[in-house]
């Protein structure tokens, strides 16, 4: 869904805590000003790989070019990185300057980050030399704070896919009822904060008391990643913490997270383009090569250990606005690369269903077609390959969209659910009411099918639409026709 003007999008972001980084300022041992400064944060880490980012500060003279070495100890790997040019020699790393961010006046700082490997232990590097110059270093790793455990007694259940179900451990079908969570794909990017209002405890159950048991949670992979054009407050370990937190959250109250990929980085002008900024700040036809592969390798290995996380690829991919065929645009969608009207090299679903696949997580994984979503047509010829065969449909539905009658999903939504699971991500209408949700929600219970209603979020309904009038959780009048139905349903 797009999203309503910016003036609407102001709010109060939640607090965070920074949780799992170690802080490696770099200092003389003399107590003099030191050549540069290093803060090295290992933002994520799971069994056999983990997210770090690389802060550099020079505290030298003005330099056009920069190039920065370490070396680790435990036979840590790079294995993706951004931001830099990054290789790796024996146990040596060097990071060194793109051609648009070398400059470096003295007292400026740059950040960069990389995708690593490691086993039996992940130490802080020692020593960092900035162009050949040695920083003697003072490690002192920031203690990682204990978490606290969210108060819900609910337990998420764990999903996989059986035939055209989604099932729980037991093999009973499951569905996905309930609400999407905007905010972690604009609030930090626009320098607000992570989440558009409260997703504290009450929050939270306030979902779960209109008896859902899904929340669909945006996210930005520039945040996520923690890129240097994010205010670093709300990016890298602060932004993985509070998504781990509230993942964690919803989870304690009995529903079923779903990590979507909503804002990406890349520039696009062509037909339909939402915005002409390179950043992730709104939504681009399809996801970039350069960085959401390592945004989903981050994100599964996070995950991998939860079975109750979903995986939404990317949010509403369009490829169709700029391609001229629609073989074309589904050749895109699947297998990325140089595609035709688009300016940036893309990564196709199965780039990135391998990327989940090669961080050892084999969680379920919902997939978008064509046309923001609403055109499943050729969804199951172009289906990537899974090793783990957990692959789901992903549909959006407006009254305003091309695919919003009965006759269009008896046509094209119906072969595909016959096929694999099938769930609407978005369901809404711009109107203020519930006539056409209620239409879409009857059509999916008579197929046992899922669905989740855009959005948990107190904006003006005509432009979200917004299903709350508060976080307390009372409903605007199109939020009560998917409160009362989810009540009726899932009471």
């Amino acid at each position: 869904m797009r999203h309503p003007p910016r003036s609407v999008l102001l709010a109060v972001a939640g607090a965070v805590a920074l949780v799992g980084s170690a802080l490696v300022p770099v200092v003389s041992a003399s107590g003099a000003t030191p050549a540069c400064t290093v803060q090295y944060t290992v933002t994520s880490q799971w069994d056999t790989g983990f997210q770090a980012s690389v802060t550099l500060t020079n505290n030298m003279a003005a330099m056009s070019g920069w190039s920065l070495g370490f070396d680790f100890a435990n036979g840590q790997k790079v294995t993706q990185g951004w931001s830099a040019k990054w290789s790796q020699s024996g146990t040596t790393v060097t990071a060194a300057n793109e051609s648009w961010n070398g400059p470096l006046a003295t007292g400026a700082s740059v950040s960069a980050g990389f995708l690593g490997s490691w086993s039996g232990s992940n130490a802080v590097p020692a020593a960092f030399r900035l162009n050949g110059t040695t920083c003697n270093v003072d490690s002192e790793p920031t203690p990682t704070p204990t978490p606290t455990e969210p108060p819900g007694t609910g337990t998420a259940p764990a999903l996989h896919v059986s035939g055209t179900k989604l099932v729980d451990a037991g093999g009973t079908a499951h569905r996905l009822l309930g609400v999407n969570r905007s905010g972690g794909e604009f609030m930090c990017v626009q320098g607000y904060g992570i989440w558009d209002g409260p997703v504290d405890d009450a929050a939270i159950k306030a979902i779960a008391d209109w008896k859902a048991d899904a929340v669909r949670i945006p996210l930005n992979e520039e945040c996520w990643l923690g890129l240097s054009n994010i205010k670093p407050e709300y990016a890298g370990a602060h932004y993985i913490s509070a998504v781990k937190d509230l993942v964690a959250r919803v989870e304690s109250f009995g529903m079923t997270p779903i990590l979507d990929l909503h804002w990406t980085y890349g520039q696009y002008t062509g037909n339909s383009a939402g915005c002409s900024d390179v950043h992730a700040t709104c939504q681009k036809p399809m996801p970039d090569a350069q960085y959401t592969p390592s945004f989903w390798s981050s994100v599964a290995g996070t995950f991998k250990d939860d079975p109750a996380a979903v995986f939404d690829l990317f949010n509403e991919p369009y490829p169709d606005r700029a391609t001229s065929t629609t073989t074309q645009a589904w050749q895109c969608w699947r297998d990325g690369g140089s595609c035709p009207g688009i300016g940036y090299e893309v990564a196709g679903m199965q780039d990135l269903v391998d990327s989940i696949r090669g961080a050892g997580a084999k969680n379920v994984i919902m997939i978008g077609g064509l046309a923001y979503s609403n055109d499943l047509g050729q969804w199951p010829a172009y289906k990537p390959t899974d090793p783990a065969g957990n692959l789901v449909a992903a549909y959006h539905v407006y009254n305003f969209n091309t695919c919003a009658s009965e006759s269009c999903w008896n046509s094209t939504l119906a072969p595909v659910a016959a096929q694999v699971p099938l769930v609407a991500g978005e369901i809404g209408e711009n109107t203020c009411s519930h006539g056409f949700v209620d239409q879409v929600m009857k059509w999916f219970d008579d197929r046992g099918l899922s669905y989740l209603g855009w959005t948990w979020n107190t904006w003006d309904c005509s432009s979200g639409p917004s299903l709350i009038s508060d976080y307390s959780g009372t409903p605007t009048a199109y939020g009560a026709g998917l409160r009362d139905h989810l009540q009726a349903v899932n009471s």
